[in-house]
């Protein structure tokens, strides 16, 4: 659904491509077909995004599309650092099953930022701009 503007930074990630658009909302795609990351993995994947945040609390605008399930020990570390980083996630997905594992993760686990899943980038965008 979404696409990679073509003066994008891009950033590659085992799961995902992600880049920060002009408002400073990070944007990221999740790959069809890859295996989720260890824990291990995660925690050092979190940790690489933490540095590429420099201190900053994010809104985030996701597409679900090709998001993998992964497991509860890693949604639960997730869930916990997450919220240190931020402020609010849009999601979008063209796949149903995209919808249900984002919905899914976010239900079993409340947060303390807002998320919220969409049918489009633009009505995303929108309302992504209200946390910036």
């Amino acid at each position: 659904m979404l696409k990679i503007p073509d003066n994008a930074k891009i950033r590659e990630w085992p799961t995902s491509t992600s880049w920060f658009d002009e408002d400073g909302i990070l944007y990221s795609i999740s790959k069809k077909g890859v295996e989720p990351p260890s824990l291990e993995d995660t925690k050092k994947l979190l940790e690489e995004f933490k540095k590429m945040l420099d201190g900053k609390k994010i809104c985030m605008l996701l597409d679900v599309t090709h998001t993998v399930e992964s497991s509860r020990e890693i949604r639960d570390y997730v869930a916990e650092e997450f919220p240190k980083y931020v402020k609010a996630i849009a999601m979008i997905s063209d796949s149903a099953l995209g919808k249900m594992l984002a919905n899914l993760f976010f239900t079993l686990k409340t947060q303390p930022y807002t998320t919220k899943m969409f049918s489009n980038e633009q009505d995303a965008k929108d309302w992504l701009k209200q946390y910036l």
